[in-house]
């Protein structure tokens, strides 16, 4: 199975008649997305790549009974348009919007809280890639022709090192279940820890590969949770070995500004933590095959 979505899911695009919404939305539906329609204000009542346009969330999902949405608004507007899907009903939302401010992501996750756990939505971002079930169906940016079916869940913190993830193991002959991009922010939707957990539970994922980056507690906690909970081999990676202290790299999160942010500390909180650390990225494929075909009984790390 997959984690999250899958090619009967539902799908709305939130911006869906702009140009980035337009691009992306044609490349989902021709991997097979299940696109129901979209949402663009004032635009409701019209069609778009042959789906009907809705002026609100609410409307989309009375329409089409849709279950999830893509958000890919200007970052002044994407707090409002999480609670809305949110406010809607939407289960599942996946933010691609860069530069959200952290204070509105503060909003977000105090609003989404409101709900009950079996009602509340799952968000995904923002400032990330995307998520896609390998052949089946994505939501999200990614170049879908790198992803094959297969027996690997990946998450990551960095939407390119994913793609270069899903290459290498496309070259080796191994596929993915699913890959989920949780973002490069400080304050995102869901952590490496809520992932991992969906994929220690899915039947079809023998493996699982986590992408990580330096600043914040994320890896940490991580290790932690695969130390005490996974009974399925881990191979991590983390990116940034010769980051400077107090220097934003890339992603808005990717800044080393307390203990245990660096790449180096990290990889020292995996190892005390009873994970195995490797030297290369380019070892990242390699690794993945030897921990399917040894299934250790602890995780192995990639470290560069």
């Amino acid at each position: 199975m997959s984690i999250l979505l899958d090619e009967k899911t539902r799908v709305i695009v939130q911006g869906f008649t702009g140009d980035k919404g337009t691009f992306h939305t044609r490349e989902m539906i021709a991997y097979g997305t299940n696109v129901v329609g979209g949402v663009t204000p004032g635009k409701g009542g019209t069609t778009h790549l042959d789906r009907p346009v809705f002026n609100t969330v609410k409307e989309a999902v009375a329409n089409t009974g849709a279950a999830a949405s893509l958000i890919l608004v200007p970052a002044p507007f994407c707090a409002d348009a999480i609670m809305e899907a949110a406010d809607a009903g939407i289960r599942l939302v996946v933010t691609i919007t860069d530069g959200v401010p952290a204070q509105d992501m503060m909003r977000v996750k105090r609003y989404l809280w409101r709900y009950a756990k079996e009602r509340r939505t799952t968000l995904i971002g923002p400032n990330c890639a995307g998520m896609i079930s390998a052949g089946r169906a994505m939501m999200g940016i990614m170049p879908g022709h790198i992803y094959t079916r297969g027996p690997v869940g990946v998450v990551t913190r960095s939407g390119t090192l994913g793609y270069e993830a899903a290459a290498q193991l496309q070259a080796l002959g191994v596929g993915i279940t699913t890959s989920v991009g949780i973002g490069g922010d400080p304050i995102n939707g869901s952590s490496f820890v809520d992932i991992l957990a969906l994929f220690e539970q899915d039947r079809e994922t023998e493996a699982v590969m986590m992408i990580g980056e330096i600043g914040g507690p994320q890896e940490a906690d991580a290790a932690l949770f695969v130390k005490e909970q996974m009974t399925k081999p881990v191979i991590g990676y983390v990116a940034g070995l010769t980051a400077p202290k107090g220097r934003r790299m890339g992603h808005a999160g990717a800044i080393i500004s307390a203990f245990g942010d660096t790449a180096a500390e990290k990889a020292e909180i995996m190892r005390s933590a009873g994970l195995m650390v490797a030297p290369s990225p380019a070892e990242l494929g390699v690794t993945v095959v030897h921990a399917l075909r040894q299934q250790p009984s602890r995780p192995v790390m990639v470290q560069r």
